[in-house]
């Protein structure tokens, strides 16, 4: 029987041969997977980091809104009622002392509005802006309704103050409305 299948010692070796590789290409096949699972490991890890900060900021950003609206949800109403106070308040500069006189119960009762009107507001955060006549304009809280040359100021002085400005917290609610000097600084 040995006859029947002669071969050589050179078609022999390869044939040992062989089954050394197949020994081999499991191993590198196993590494291989090894690391194609380290590689989406370290890409699940990844995804589960990032969407774990993304909760995290989601988190922050809903506390965040949460506290501005608890701090500035009421910064519509405040806004709306801001003409009611510069009524009252007109209202009470317009009597003279014959009304004051005359009819001395409603200005009382107007004074009386106006003042739980403003304790009202600043219960809630609500600040007036009340520049004189005499300080420096400032843009963020002031509104400059006109600029007139008045001898005696300094350009950027404000010369009169039509209606006051409010603050909500940190937040402008209305600038003061006034009236700009533009009088060049004289040399």
């Amino acid at each position: 029987m040995a006859e029947a299948n002669p071969k050589t010692e050179e078609q022999q070796e390869p044939q040992m041969s062989a089954p050394e590789e197949s020994v081999d290409d499991p191993l590198e096949l196993m590494e291989r997977e090894l690391a194609a699972v380290q590689a989406e490991r370290d890409e699940m890890r990844d995804r589960m980091m990032r969407a774990l900060a993304e909760a995290e900021n989601s988190r922050k950003r809903a506390e965040k809104d949460r506290r501005d609206a608890q701090v500035y949800g009421g910064a519509r109403i405040a806004r709306d009622m801001l003409p009611v106070y510069d009524n009252l308040a007109r209202a009470l500069n317009a009597a003279n002392d014959e009304t004051r006189a005359a009819a001395a119960g409603l200005v009382e009762g107007v004074d009386l509005t106006l003042r739980e009107l403003t304790n009202i507001l600043q219960k809630h955060g609500v600040e007036r802006i009340c520049p004189e006549v005499g300080d420096m304009f400032d843009p963020h809280r002031h509104q400059a309704m006109f600029e007139a040359p008045v001898p005696e100021t300094r350009a950027g002085q404000i010369i009169q103050v039509m209606a006051e400005g409010f603050m909500l917290h940190d937040q402008l609610l209305r600038p003061a409305q006034v009236g700009v000097s533009s009088t060049p600084a004289s040399n």
